[in-house]
């Protein structure tokens, strides 16, 4: 009983410590995209940050590629929003589209606002 306090203030002193690290990292990825992608609108690379680096989701942002900022895996995660942010994506799974079929649609798409968001 005498150490119960102890323990729950360190666990409280650790998850905030694992929250400020956590908030680091979104803020590296969130550069790292910048860089990446200058031409990204303002405040879309937070946006991707967060999403793609959400704890516990499986996303890509979470794999060990996107914790060494590796290219390919943060231009997947930039990719991934401008298809739900910038094409029909959404609508056509709504409309019963496969995932696959519906990402060959607007693929294209995707690519063309990818190559505007990379410096000439």
């Amino acid at each position: 009983m005498a150490d119960t306090d102890a323990r729950a203030r360190r666990r409280e002193r650790e998850a905030l410590r694992r929250d400020a690290l956590d908030r680091e990292y979104v803020d590296r990825f969130a550069a790292r995209v910048r860089e990446l992608f200058p031409r990204c609108p303002s405040g879309r690379e937070r946006v991707i940050a967060e999403h793609a680096c959400r704890k516990y989701s499986g996303r890509v942002g979470r794999s060990a590629a996107a914790k060494e900022f590796d290219e390919e895996a943060v231009g997947l995660a930039v990719a991934a929003h401008i298809r739900h942010a910038e094409t029909s994506y959404d609508e056509l799974l709504v409309r019963g589209y496969e995932r696959w079929d519906a990402r060959e649609r607007v693929h294209d798409a995707v690519q063309r606002v990818l190559r505007s968001w990379v410096k000439d």
